[in-house]
């Protein structure tokens, strides 16, 4: 139950709905229980007197009442019902929020499909808990509390014989709990395993049609659903235990108020309005007893679901502002200073990244080559700080980036990552992601650099065509250039191209890298390519070879030299001529 603390600071902004419902909760029990004293008060009064006027003033007050309990029971759920909804519609926001603030390696580890289990199905767990929860636990609590009084006052020795299966209900009610609680986690989990598989499904459907997978997908996921529905249905059987059981005692209770109660009458020790009085009390007990049961398991249901999520709120950003953050940096130049950096995925493993010495003047461009795993992606995503680095410092004009506030740094930077990704929007809308606001003549200029305009002016809707999800109506050099677009459109000072154009041809990635010029004169670049055509005409060229700079200088120098470089080059000037006899 601790991990629903959490839910405090909740409680105390909506505390005066909650409140209010409270208030409404008593109200309505009040005036619920005063229905079978006028009842009582009928029988008794009718028998020594009965009149038309009598029955109706009796059966006036018994009207009154329910509307009135029954208003009542409206606002409660005008209050607490609405205040559950309210937190839930937060504590949705907050948990979203805080997975934007997570670093990159928490996704590593994390499913999506957990993820979004995560915001479906145990936020609606905790909104059971908050709404009805709450308010048919503090309801069963207050009827019960009244109920249990005006029964020891008609006659405690009788009341103290028809509750006597309590306690025995208190012990079914907390066993039960304890194994619906682990079987609830069990279920949780096995959703959670559901919704990332189907995720992935539908992500990689073009994948599994390639391959005729489709069967083999889908047997496995029926045997995923298959023990989702056995799991369901042994939670299923232990709470079909509770109602039975709960009836069976309060049948008891019954029997024991007839007997009892009638041998009273028969002795004159109560009326027969104090009998019926006692069995419309027991009677409407049954549902305070049924409701405990059921609330309990609401709340282990709820406590099982918060503290799925509270794992996850618990987990601090590795890569956040800190209490060396200078909040005074608002601008940057773009000059990148790279000293000693090492860096490695995960401690005591071997570093990919090993005493990188760099510098990058403002505005200038710098080319990055070398055969996979050399570590090129992995060092541009130093400089936004997708990662912390493990050793050495990285500068931009001069400020370590750690100083540098994670908003200011990274508005500063357009970066094309080595795998593209689109949101299922339009054109428009995935060029100008990164900027507010961005007016159509800027989207159509920037989409002009990127050589996307042409294709756009073929698509039915031109820039407002949706491209679906991941972009996936475009071709992987359209994707490219599309968010090469969205790059340039945020006028960043230090744009990055990680393998930018590696699904385009030659010939349009030298007509991108003409219009490319003008805009890098204003910005520091860097590209990072398996293609000398991209690079060469880099201010400077560095080659990386198993985590180090291994070569560095001018497209022409590197050549000389005869290392790396220049054997890559040799071999794709072959390749080139090969394509073109």
């Amino acid at each position: 139950m601790d991990s629903l603390y959490r839910l405090k600071p909740y409680f105390r902004r909506h505390r005066r709905l909650l409140i209010a419902g409270f208030a409404a909760i008593l109200f309505s029990n009040v005036f619920e229980v005063l229905v079978p004293l006028i009842i009582r008060d009928a029988i008794d009064g009718l028998q020594e007197e009965a009149s038309m006027r009598q029955f109706f003033e009796y059966g006036a007050m018994v009207v009154i009442a329910t509307a009135l309990s029954g208003l009542f029971s409206y606002f409660t759920r005008q209050t607490i019902i609405v205040a559950s909804r309210k937190i839930e519609h937060e504590l949705r926001n907050d948990f979203y929020a805080h997975l934007q603030k997570l670093s990159i390696p928490f996704y590593h580890n994390t499913t999506t499909g957990d993820l979004m289990a995560h915001t479906t199905n145990d936020i609606n767990q905790v909104r059971n808990f908050l709404g009805p929860g709450i308010m048919y636990s503090t309801s069963t609590l207050i009827g019960f509390i009244i109920i249990l009084g005006i029964m020891l006052s008609i006659n405690s020795t009788l009341t103290v014989l028809a509750l006597l299966p309590l306690p025995i209900i208190s012990i079914v009610v907390f066993y039960i709990g304890r194994i619906v609680h682990k079987k609830t986690i069990g279920i949780q989990e096995q959703f959670s395993n559901i919704t990332s598989r189907a995720q992935e499904n539908l992500s990689g459907i073009r994948v599994i049609k390639a391959f005729t997978r489709e069967d083999f997908e889908i047997d496995e996921f029926k045997n995923l659903s298959k023990e989702y529905y056995r799991r369901n249905m042994g939670l299923i059987r232990v709470q079909s235990l509770t109602r039975p059981l709960l009836y069976l005692l309060v049948g008891i209770s019954l029997i024991v108020v007839l007997w009892y109660g009638g041998n009273s009458v028969i002795d004159g020790r109560m009326t027969i309005g104090d009998v019926t009085a006692m069995m419309i009390y027991l009677g409407m007990l049954i549902w305070p007893m049924i409701a405990f049961g059921w609330v309990f398991n609401i709340i282990q249901r709820a406590a099982a679901s918060m503290g799925r999520l509270n794992k996850i709120f618990d987990i601090e950003p590795e890569i956040k502002d800190g209490p060396d953050t200078d909040y005074s940096i608002t601008d940057l130049q773009g000059h990148i200073s790279i000293k000693n950096v090492t860096f490695s995925y995960q401690k005591d493993t071997e570093p990919v990244l090993k005493n990188i010495n760099l510098d990058i003047p403002e505005g200038k461009t710098i080319g990055i080559i070398g055969f996979t795993g050399a570590g090129k992606s992995t060092l541009v995503s130093l400089i936004p700080r997708l990662y912390d680095i493990d050793r050495g410092e990285i500068l931009i004009d001069g400020h370590p980036i750690k100083k540098i506030p994670l908003a200011t740094l990274r508005s500063h930077i357009g970066y094309v990552p080595q795998e593209t990704f689109l949101f299922s929007e339009s054109i428009r809308e995935n060029i100008a992601f990164g900027k507010d606001g961005m007016e159509t003549h800027l989207v159509e200029r920037v989409a002009d650099i990127a050589h996307l305009s042409g294709d756009v002016e073929d698509f039915p809707q031109k820039f407002d065509t949706v491209i679906g999800e991941r972009g996936i109506t475009l071709s992987g050099g359209q994707k490219q250039r599309a968010s090469l677009a969205r790059a340039l459109a945020r006028d960043p000072k230090i744009l990055i191209l990680d393998d930018a154009f590696s699904a385009v041809d030659t010939y349009t990635e030298e007509s991108i890298l003409s219009r490319l010029r003008d805009e890098m004169r204003e910005r520091t670049t860097i590209l990072i390519s398996h293609r000398i055509s991209t690079v060469k005409m880099a201010d400077e060229v560095i080659v990386l070879d198993n985590g180090s700079i291994v070569e560095r200088g001018t497209h022409d120098e590197l050549v000389q030299q005869g290392g790396i470089y220049a054997n890559l080059h040799q071999k794709q000037l072959l390749e080139k001529e090969l394509d073109e006899m």
